[in-house]
């Protein structure tokens, strides 16, 4: 992967960075098509690349980047794999979807437009209907609908993150329980290869894409933290190399040239919702993830109802007491037997 001049100005970014943050797929999908492979943009920034001899059946593989605006390390990850691989197109070996998510939020240079769009992959949105994040969920979903029909058993959904707040496992990933046990099992030891340090096993949906790819299209799906967040352009990109080169692996059909260690998984033992205003956590939202609390620790309060450890000892993630009432405002794992 080409490294980023971290001290390039916004202004001059690399090209393929630059094209992926403005959604232009122009030139690598003219690219793939003067090769004979099928190329679609079924929504502003979702392209589709679909190819191999007829009647033959690739894996499909659908890699989300910028779902929160300020996320920026995985587009450049994705841009220069996918720039490399459309100057020697026949090296594609999945049917691959790319999906540029919040594009309206990383053109603005912010985590989101009206709301979360990770929120937004679910039925009930309540008073977030008419947000600029519901319609934008709303396009992706079609999209992978129709990406997923007619796809063979091997499916794949990679949505990549960087996480906001330090972390004692700085990769970490959420995967659905749903996912049948042979499927999720190669997609923990691919995260494993990733550089991925943790897994939290998920057994319920909070209307995040990986989960919505999952329930509705039997994806090996996962939310993938990759690091720290970053500015695009000058972003850490030794912090993705592990990442970067399981990724590139997967999409040439190849085994990763380095074999990593099996993540620690977690199971989650409960989303810490927030039901009110006078909703308050024991411990501030720059709180590490995955900080052990010990059995009895007050975790936050909500009026009349008092948030509690229940095990000899949980670990939380994503704490934030600033979101939405009727979101997530931490969750609470414990490691596996």
């Amino acid at each position: 992967m080409a490294a980023a001049d971290n001290n390039a100005p916004p202004g001059q970014l690399p090209a393929p960075v630059r094209a992926l943050a403005e959604a232009d797929f122009s030139a690598v999908a003219s690219r793939f098509a003067a090769a004979g492979f099928v190329v679609g943009q079924p929504a502003d920034g979702i392209l589709t690349i679909r190819g191999g001899a007829a009647g033959t059946v690739r894996p499909a593989v659908l890699v989300s980047v910028g779902v929160h605006g300020d996320e920026t390390g995985p587009i450049e990850i994705m841009a220069y794999l996918l720039d490399a691989l459309s100057r020697e197109p026949g090296a594609l070996a999945v049917d691959l979807m790319l999906c540029v998510g919040n594009i309206g939020a990383i053109r603005a240079g912010k985590r989101f437009i009206d709301a979360d769009l990770n929120r937004m992959f679910r039925a009930e949105r309540g008073t977030l209907a008419g947000t600029a994040e519901a319609a934008r969920a709303d396009d992706m979903m079609a999209a992978t609908d129709a990406f997923f029909a007619g796809a063979g058993p091997a499916r794949w959904h990679l949505d990549l993150h960087t996480a906001i707040r330090p972390s004692h496992y700085p990769a970490f990933a959420i995967v659905p329980e749903l996912i049948e046990r042979d499927a999720r099992a190669t997609l923990i030891s691919w995260l494993g290869d990733a550089g991925i340090g943790a897994v939290i096993m998920n057994p319920k949906s909070v209307g995040t894409y990986s989960y919505y790819a999952a329930e509705h299209h039997a994806a090996a799906a996962t939310t993938v933290e990759l690091g720290r967040i970053g500015t695009l352009g000058r972003n850490d990109l030794e912090q993705f190399a592990a990442a970067s080169a399981a990724m590139d692996a997967l999409l040439r059909g190849r085994a990763p040239a380095v074999k990593g260690p099996a993540p620690h998984v977690f199971n989650t033992a409960r989303q810490v919702i927030k039901l009110s205003d006078q909703f308050t956590m024991a411990f501030g939202k720059e709180t590490w993830n995955f900080t052990p609390l010990p059995l009895g620790a007050e975790i936050a309060r909500d009026g009349d109802t008092v948030y509690r450890v229940e095990h000899a000892e949980e670990l939380v993630v994503f704490p934030n007491p600033d979101v939405r009432v009727g979101l997530r405002a931490a969750l609470m794992v414990v490691r596996a037997a």
